[in-house]
Protein backbone atom coordinates (compact mmCIF):
# COMPACT_ATOMS: atom_id res chain seq x y z
CA UNK A 1 0.00 0.00 0.00
CA UNK A 2 1.01 3.38 -0.55
CA UNK A 3 1.99 6.09 2.36
CA UNK A 4 -0.79 7.78 1.29
CA UNK A 5 -3.50 4.95 1.30
CA UNK A 6 -1.68 3.61 5.02
CA UNK A 7 -2.27 7.20 6.17
CA UNK A 8 -5.76 7.40 5.09
CA UNK A 9 -6.43 3.96 6.58
CA UNK A 10 -4.79 4.70 10.06
CA UNK A 11 -7.08 8.16 10.02
CA UNK A 12 -10.30 6.52 9.46
CA UNK A 13 -9.41 3.68 12.39
CA UNK A 14 -8.80 5.96 15.06
CA UNK A 15 -11.87 7.80 13.98
CA UNK A 16 -10.18 11.25 12.63
CA UNK A 17 -12.78 11.81 10.39
CA UNK A 18 -16.28 10.65 12.49
CA UNK A 19 -16.85 14.41 13.73
CA UNK A 20 -17.61 17.06 11.56
CA UNK A 21 -15.12 19.83 10.37
CA UNK A 22 -16.07 23.21 11.38
CA UNK A 23 -15.01 25.97 9.32
CA UNK A 24 -12.52 28.23 11.25
CA UNK A 25 -14.00 31.58 11.20
CA UNK A 26 -10.98 34.03 9.79
CA UNK A 27 -9.88 36.76 12.59
CA UNK A 28 -11.42 39.98 12.81
CA UNK A 29 -8.34 42.92 13.07
CA UNK A 30 -9.00 44.81 16.10
CA UNK A 31 -10.67 48.34 15.82
CA UNK A 32 -12.43 46.92 12.76
CA UNK A 33 -15.94 48.49 12.36
CA UNK A 34 -18.99 48.07 10.27
CA UNK A 35 -21.63 50.03 9.11
CA UNK A 36 -24.40 51.39 7.32
CA UNK A 37 -24.08 54.93 5.76
CA UNK A 38 -26.85 55.04 4.19
CA UNK A 39 -30.01 54.88 4.77
CA UNK A 40 -30.12 56.06 8.34
CA UNK A 41 -32.20 54.80 11.44
CA UNK A 42 -35.95 55.38 10.40
CA UNK A 43 -35.58 56.91 6.93
CA UNK A 44 -38.76 56.52 4.99
CA UNK A 45 -38.15 55.24 1.42
CA UNK A 46 -40.80 56.39 -0.85
CA UNK A 47 -41.08 53.71 -4.07
CA UNK A 48 -38.76 51.26 -2.14
CA UNK A 49 -36.22 51.83 -4.75
CA UNK A 50 -32.87 52.82 -3.23
CA UNK A 51 -29.11 52.57 -2.93
CA UNK A 52 -27.24 50.94 0.35
CA UNK A 53 -24.21 52.62 1.35
CA UNK A 54 -22.05 50.22 3.01
CA UNK A 55 -18.89 51.40 5.76
CA UNK A 56 -16.08 49.32 6.83
CA UNK A 57 -13.01 50.81 9.03
CA UNK A 58 -10.07 49.12 9.36
CA UNK A 59 -9.89 46.34 7.26
CA UNK A 60 -10.39 45.97 3.46
CA UNK A 61 -12.84 45.24 0.83
CA UNK A 62 -12.41 42.66 -1.51
CA UNK A 63 -14.32 40.29 -4.18
CA UNK A 64 -15.36 36.96 -2.42
CA UNK A 65 -13.18 34.85 -4.28
CA UNK A 66 -9.90 36.66 -2.85
CA UNK A 67 -8.36 34.89 0.12
CA UNK A 68 -6.83 38.29 1.74
CA UNK A 69 -5.67 38.84 5.63
CA UNK A 70 -7.78 42.17 6.96
CA UNK A 71 -10.40 41.60 4.37
CA UNK A 72 -14.01 40.46 3.39
CA UNK A 73 -16.87 41.07 1.45
CA UNK A 74 -20.44 42.66 2.79
CA UNK A 75 -23.65 40.80 3.39
CA UNK A 76 -26.80 42.54 3.66
CA UNK A 77 -29.64 40.85 6.38
CA UNK A 78 -32.77 41.71 5.78
CA UNK A 79 -36.07 41.08 8.04
CA UNK A 80 -33.61 38.59 9.35
CA UNK A 81 -31.30 38.10 12.55
CA UNK A 82 -27.49 36.55 12.13
CA UNK A 83 -26.81 33.34 10.89
CA UNK A 84 -24.92 30.78 13.07
CA UNK A 85 -21.55 31.67 13.09
CA UNK A 86 -20.05 27.95 12.17
CA UNK A 87 -21.81 28.10 9.13
CA UNK A 88 -21.54 29.67 5.72
CA UNK A 89 -23.76 33.15 5.41
CA UNK A 90 -26.67 31.72 3.27
CA UNK A 91 -27.75 33.52 -0.22
CA UNK A 92 -31.08 34.10 -0.51
CA UNK A 93 -33.65 36.87 -0.47
CA UNK A 94 -32.92 37.62 3.35
CA UNK A 95 -29.36 37.47 3.10
CA UNK A 96 -27.82 39.52 0.09
CA UNK A 97 -24.21 38.60 -0.73
CA UNK A 98 -21.71 41.36 -2.57
CA UNK A 99 -19.25 38.55 -3.74
CA UNK A 100 -17.62 41.48 -6.19
CA UNK A 101 -16.59 43.75 -3.31
CA UNK A 102 -19.35 46.16 -4.09
CA UNK A 103 -19.61 48.92 -1.16
CA UNK A 104 -23.34 50.43 -2.26
CA UNK A 105 -25.74 48.66 -3.80
CA UNK A 106 -29.25 49.21 -5.11
CA UNK A 107 -31.80 47.54 -3.30
CA UNK A 108 -35.78 47.24 -3.79
CA UNK A 109 -38.06 46.56 -1.14
CA UNK A 110 -41.68 46.05 -0.81
CA UNK A 111 -44.53 48.44 0.82
CA UNK A 112 -43.16 47.92 5.01
CA UNK A 113 -41.30 48.26 7.85
CA UNK A 114 -37.66 46.44 7.66
CA UNK A 115 -34.80 45.57 9.01
CA UNK A 116 -31.32 45.86 7.47
CA UNK A 117 -27.75 44.93 8.92
CA UNK A 118 -24.60 44.26 7.72
CA UNK A 119 -22.13 41.81 8.31
CA UNK A 120 -19.10 40.99 6.67
CA UNK A 121 -17.70 37.64 5.67
CA UNK A 122 -14.51 36.45 4.60
CA UNK A 123 -13.72 34.57 1.01
CA UNK A 124 -15.84 31.54 2.06
CA UNK A 125 -18.73 33.60 3.39
CA UNK A 126 -17.98 32.87 7.08
CA UNK A 127 -18.13 35.49 9.28
CA UNK A 128 -15.04 37.24 10.92
CA UNK A 129 -14.26 36.13 14.64
CA UNK A 130 -15.53 38.10 16.17
CA UNK A 131 -18.31 38.82 14.03
CA UNK A 132 -18.28 42.16 12.41
CA UNK A 133 -21.81 43.12 12.27
CA UNK A 134 -23.82 46.62 11.86
CA UNK A 135 -26.27 48.10 14.02
CA UNK A 136 -29.67 46.87 12.97
CA UNK A 137 -31.67 49.87 11.20
CA UNK A 138 -35.30 50.05 10.38
CA UNK A 139 -36.59 51.88 7.52
CA UNK A 140 -40.07 51.85 6.16
CA UNK A 141 -41.61 51.95 2.54
CA UNK A 142 -44.84 52.87 2.43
Amino acid sequence: MKRAALFAAAVLLAGGLSAPVLAQNTKAPEGARLYIIWPKDGTVINGGKFWLRMGLENMGVVPATIPQEGAGHHHVLINTDLPPADEPIPNDRNHLHFGGGQTEARIELPPGRHTLQLVLGDHDHYMFDPPLVSEKITITVP
